[in-house]
């Protein structure tokens, strides 16, 4: 129902104690992009030379077109859904691998530069580099989610974007295993737990509506994530998916 994805506070405790470590294996978008190049800022060249250096010319050809991406939709104005739907399709095309294969570990949330970097990433993985990537292109961060669900037809947890265009809005859902961005209720294989952005953690419930329950600080693997920002924290996969 649409009312647990709702913004507004009610009082629930979170309920049980699962580990939302394990995503599901998703289909990812073989796409051409229609934008034309852009020059990038001396920032933007120090950052794709460096992912190059570090990962390879595949990993710094994905993080040009990535900076690109980000270049031509901050000058070209897009709306909102433009935006959404261009970051979507872009992360999309990455391969989805376990964050045990890639890193090593059971759970590791990769910044953007690592999953492209990588690339491909776990469900996390995509969702955080389209929060990012959103962010930059101008959409505030009131109107964005991280949002755990439960996968019901699989019986999995996952992570997904949540967009609200306004706070009352039924919130639009970017999902590395969907292409279409669709409404949450259309999503009704998807059974949020909690969420968070920037500032906030919500806890979810099936029937009503999040409690605002703290601070994102809250959540350890956020705040590592958040430390290992920038090209010079940043750490190499297991596995080399470009070769």
């Amino acid at each position: 129902m649409f009312s647990a994805w709702s913004t507004d506070p009610t009082l629930r405790k979170p309920a049980g104690g699962a580990r939302l470590v394990w995503c599901l294996l998703g289909w990812v978008l073989a796409l051409s992009w229609g934008w034309p190049a852009r020059s990038l800022d001396p920032q933007d060249n120090d950052m794709v030379s460096a992912v190059g250096g570090f990962y390879g010319a595949r990993a710094e050809q994905r993080t040009r077109e990535w900076r690109q991406l980000v270049r031509q939709g901050q000058g070209s104005g897009w709306s909102e859904r433009e935006a959404l739907s261009r970051v979507n399709i872009f992360f999309n095309r990455l391969r989805f691998i376990d964050d045990i294969r890639l890193w090593g570990k059971e759970d590791y949330w990769a910044t953007p530069l690592e999953m492209l970097g990588a690339g491909g990433g776990d469900c996390e993985d995509f969702s955080i580099a389209k929060y990012f990537s959103l962010l930059e292109l101008g959409i505030d961060d009131e109107k964005l989610r991280l949002v755990y669900v439960k996968a019901l037809e699989l019986d999995q947890f996952h992570m997904v974007v949540a967009f609200y265009p306004t706070p009352a809005s039924v919130p639009l859902i970017l999902d590395n295993l969907e292409g279409t961005i669709r409404p949450a209720t259309q999503r009704t294989d998807l059974q949020p737990v909690y969420s968070f952005n920037g500032q906030h953690l919500w806890l979810m419930k099936e029937r009503g509506r999040g409690e605002l329950a703290g601070q994102a600080s809250r959540l350890s693997l956020w705040n590592d994530l958040r430390s290992r920002f920038g090209v010079n924290r940043l750490n190499r996969p297991n596995m080399d998916l470009d070769r």
